[in-house]
C-alpha cells in the first residue's frame, strides 16, 4: 500500500531528524512561494519539485512522508501501526512549526520593512 517506513539500519532518531528536515524544506518553500505575495504565480512547480527532490534524496531513509496523514492513511490497511508511528508525527509537526517560525520571524518581517508603500 506504500506505507512509509524506516530504511534498513536507520534508527528512529535518524528517522525523526530526516522527517523534520524534509518537512522543514517543504513548508518553507510553501510559505515562500504560495503564501508570499512577492512570489511568481506559477508556484506549483516549486512545491512539486521540492516534494520530488525530498523523495528522491531521502525516501530510502524514512520513507519521506512529510505529513502525518501520509503515514497514517495506509498504515492501518497494511497492518504496520507499530512502535515507529511517533516518528511520522513528531518529525513533520516540529519541522513544519520550525519552518513557519523561521519564515515568519526572519523573512516575512524583513519583507514588510522593505516593501514599497502605496498611497
Amino acid at each position: 500500500m506504500g506505507t512509509p517506513a524506516l530504511g534498513e539500519g536507520i534508527s528512529p532518531l535518524n528517522g525523526v531528524a530526516m522527517e523534520f528536515f524534509l518537512t522543514f524544506f517543504l513548508v518553507f518553500v510553501i510559505f515562500g512561494s504560495a503564501i508570499d505575495t512577492r512570489a511568481p504565480r506559477w508556484v506549483g512547480l516549486f512545491i512539486g519539485l521540492t516534494v520530488a527532490l525530498d523523495i528522491l534524496a531521502e525516501g530510502n531513509v524514512s520513507g519521506a512522508a512529510m505529513n502525518p496523514a501520509r503515514h497514517l492513511g495506509p498504515a492501518p490497511i497494511d497492518g504496520v501501526l507499530g512502535p515507529d508511528i511517533w516518528i511520522y508525527w513528531v518529525g513533520p509537526i516540529l519541522g513544519g512549526a520550525a519552518a513557519a517560525l523561521v519564515y515568519h520571524n526572519l523573512l516575512k518581517s524583513r519583507a514588510r520593512r522593505y516593501a514599497p508603500r502605496f498611497s
